[in-house]
């Protein structure tokens, strides 16, 4: 074995990518982004529990009445809108929070 190449240890290890890192850690951004991100999180739980009460009455609605609440549906509507833009800023497809800290409440009309 001849001397001329140098063993993995040997090996120097480029440097650029340290600093991006370290600006990264250091960034107040990142961090208030992870803290709104947590907030996030709490609250597409709590939308999550009222979309399960939403689910239940309009059942309950129709299995009584045969017929659907558009108040319901509305609600349903509005409130899967708003866990829509929740999961759109968690996973970093749009930079604009979601209410109550960026844009307004979702409407309750269909898309279709």
């Amino acid at each position: 074995m001849g001397d001329d190449n140098p063993t993995v240890d040997q090996v120097a290890v480029e440097d650029t990518d340290n600093g991006k890192i370290e600006k990264n850690l250091k960034s107040r951004t990142t961090w208030l982004r992870l803290l709104f991100m947590c907030i996030f999180c709490l609250l597409i739980s709590l939308a999550g529990m009222v979309g399960s009460v939403v689910v239940v009455l309009g059942f309950l609605w129709v299995l009584f009445t045969g017929e659907i609440n558009r108040q319901l549906q509305q609600t349903g509507q509005s409130l899967a809108s708003y866990i829509y833009e929740i999961v759109r800023y968690l996973t970093f497809n749009v930079e604009n929070k979601p209410f109550p800290f960026g844009g307004d409440w979702p409407s309750g009309k269909s898309e279709e």
